[in-house]
């Protein structure tokens, strides 16, 4: 099967770690990749956002990244890329005119428009995966929601657009359903993880001399709870609780800490917390240096304002390590209250700090939450099966392309 992914700002070769490059990057390189292994033939295109960059770039066996002008050649903030996304649809266009793909697989609301746009005129099937939701965000963020004016009306037209949705968690199911999906249309596939970088085996980072140790990856963007969590290290400090440390990883390098304006506003929370001596920000750390990283804490801390799916999670889980995480969106899929973690409810540091003292406090339950955390990791969310899931809903959508209308839609 020829597939083409459309991922206009996330990259599969971007640097993990900065404000527009995360989990959608992870899962368009990881599925491509995994996509390939069974036998498909992968393109992904994104924006070109660099002069020096070749037109394609092998990915791995049987995938490439092809890179398409879109406005400037430089990087941008996704946010400003909606009025470059017509010369985007147009570069897409002309490529699938000359190498048409079986289906295309968008993701993210700019790449689904220019996905549809360009692939309607040429009577190609489009699949789409959303990775959030505008309705979602502005409900969450209200006024600090960046998203262009368009989105939302966007989204209600993709969700009608496109042949197929491909939702990531149940939670997102009733949000599209609400923005007027067919649940026919709609198959449910979750991200995955890299089984052979994260796993229970393997170094572990230095440990400080009698502490705890929390661990907190990701983007530092506010609606992410970072500083939720040093708030309950805080309260965990002033209630008598174990020792213990937050490393923080996630953000810009290591050597402009210094001048990062989310820094400095989660090192002011830690000093009023009373825990600036044990908070710790590591800046952007490798993804070859997560599982080290993962492997020496005690416990995983992922507690954002909203998530619509959160790989964190997942990679901490394989590594052996419970997790602490909001219930919303996809952490409610992953996270097995009191099985592989607990769940908190979002914005409370209180919660968050009674959830850390149950486990911290109780080797035995956490070394049992480790263990049905790597289990649950291993049989639900290897790439291999999302893979298999993904072309399965490729499949369903071709097979009832095919079939005369009388014979209905497949489900």
């Amino acid at each position: 099967m020829r597939v083409a992914m459309v991922s206009e700002h996330a990259s599969p070769l971007a640097v993990l770690g900065g404000v527009d490059a995360g989990g959608q990057n992870v899962h368009v390189a990881a599925l491509s990749k995994a996509l390939a292994a069974r036998g498909a033939d992968v393109v992904v295109h994104t924006r070109r956002d660099a002069a020096d960059l070749p037109q394609r770039v092998a990915l791995a066996q049987g995938a490439v990244v092809d890179h398409v002008p879109a406005g400037p050649a430089a990087t941008l903030p996704k946010d400003d890329l909606w009025p470059h996304m017509q010369e985007f649809a147009e570069g897409l266009h002309a490529r699938w005119k000359q190498d048409r793909p079986d289906v295309v697989h968008a993701h993210f609301w700019m790449s689904g428009w220019a996905a549809v746009a360009a692939a309607s005129r040429l009577g190609i099937p489009v699949t789409h995966t959303f990775h959030a939701l505008g309705v979602v965000k502005r409900r969450h963020q209200g006024e600090l929601d960046t998203s262009p004016a368009d989105r939302a009306q966007v989204e209600r037209d993709l969700v009608r657009g496109a042949d197929r949705i491909v939702a990531t968690c149940t939670d997102e199911v009733f949000e599209l359903l609400r923005l007027g999906a067919e649940r026919s249309r709609v198959s449910v596939v979750p991200c995955g993880v890299d089984l052979g970088l994260f796993s229970p085996r393997g170094p572990q980072l230095e440990r400080t001399p009698g502490l705890r140790r929390v661990v907190s990856v990701g983007r530092l963007v506010a609606r992410k709870g970072v500083g939720h969590a040093i708030e309950a290290l805080g309260l965990l400090r002033a209630g008598g609780g174990p020792d213990t440390e937050l490393l923080v990883a996630g953000g810009p390098r290591a050597e402009d800490l210094a001048t990062d304006p989310e820094v400095a506003r989660l090192r002011a929370v830690a000093a009023d917390a009373g825990v600036a001596d044990r908070v710790r920000f590591l800046g952007q750390v490798a993804r070859d240096d997560l599982p080290a990283l993962f492997r020496s804490a005690d416990l995983a801390v992922c507690v954002p304002w909203y998530e619509p799916f959160g790989i964190v999670p997942l990679e901490a889980m394989a590594c052996g390590v419970p997790v602490v995480a909001s219930a919303v969106g996809g952490l409610v899929d992953t996270v097995v209250d009191g099985g592989t973690g607990l769940h908190v409810p979002p914005r409370s540091p209180a919660a968050v700090a009674d959830a850390y003292r149950a486990v911290l406090d109780d080797e035995t339950w956490r070394r049992g939450l480790a263990r049905a955390a790597v289990s649950r990791v291993r049989t639900r969310y290897s790439w291999d099966r999302v893979a298999a899931m993904t072309l399965q809903a490729y499949a369903d959508l071709l097979d009832s392309r095919s079939r005369p209308l009388s014979q209905g839609v497949s489900s």
